[in-house]
């Protein structure tokens, strides 16, 4: 089963920073997973609207000068990275799940997701798209048509993987809450991978390990593997 590192490993280091990613391959991650805003000035990796939460920044982050965002502290001493910087944390043979908070423009973005790629080397197999928003990920599904999607949800559809059917999903990823056996069964006979999240506690892991589930989003990506490991 594959562990994800949920915006890093960000119950040790700040979120959705360099030193999450970097300390998360270092924990045993097989993949990260991040959060990113299509800026004006770039794609950059970030989790809210506001920055107050995570930097020492106030305000909305589109509206805030690309420049000025480089210049916030997000938390010891890291600053908001674009996404070639993240990439550029991808070890060769592991994973990064992309999450999409904000986009406006689905060419432009399909084309700086592909230079970033190129710039830093990175393997498109290993790279999965999600968003709760699956009119992006149809679009850009339709641009980039070999790239993975993973239709990302939090609910119960009433006609099961309708969504994850229209968009060729690669994965479906679907939050703990929700999780059950019937659905993973399903969802692995139809097809798609399965993917959950967040998940940080040890019996959870080996439930879900239990169930067949292809990976697990992890704020401890460390414990994750350790416990994945042990229970043969």
């Amino acid at each position: 089963m594959l562990v994800f590192a949920h915006r890093g490993a960000s119950a040790t280091a700040p979120e959705n920073t360099l030193l999450a990613f970097n300390l998360a391959f270092e924990q045993g991650a097989q993949g990260i997973e991040f959060d990113t805003y299509q800026h004006a000035g770039g794609i950059v990796v970030f989790h809210d609207k506001t920055l107050s939460r995570t930097t020492n920044g106030t305000g909305a982050l589109l509206d805030t000068p690309f420049d000025h965002l480089r210049l916030l502290d997000a938390g010891q001493g890291q600053k908001i990275p674009t996404l070639t910087e993240t990439l550029a944390t991808l070890p060769r043979d592991r994973w990064c799940n992309i999450e999409i908070k904000h986009l406006d423009n689905v060419t432009k973005w399909v084309r700086e997701v592909k230079q970033a790629l190129t710039a830093q080397g990175i393997n498109p197999q290993r790279l999965l798209i999600s968003s709760f928003n699956h009119h992006w990920l149809k679009a850009i599904s339709a641009q980039w048509p070999e790239v993975k999607i993973g239709a990302l949800t939090a609910s119960y559809e009433l006609l099961p993987f309708t969504s994850a059917k229209i968009l060729r999903a690669y994965s479906v990823n679907i939050a703990l809450d929700i999780a059950n056996r019937e659905f993973v069964d399903a969802a692995l006979e139809a097809g798609f991978k399965v993917f959950v999240y967040t998940v940080d506690n040890d019996e959870d892991m080996k439930m879900l390990k239990a169930w067949g589930v292809t990976g697990i989003f992890t704020n401890v990506p460390q414990r994750a593997s350790q416990i994945l490991a042990s229970n043969q």
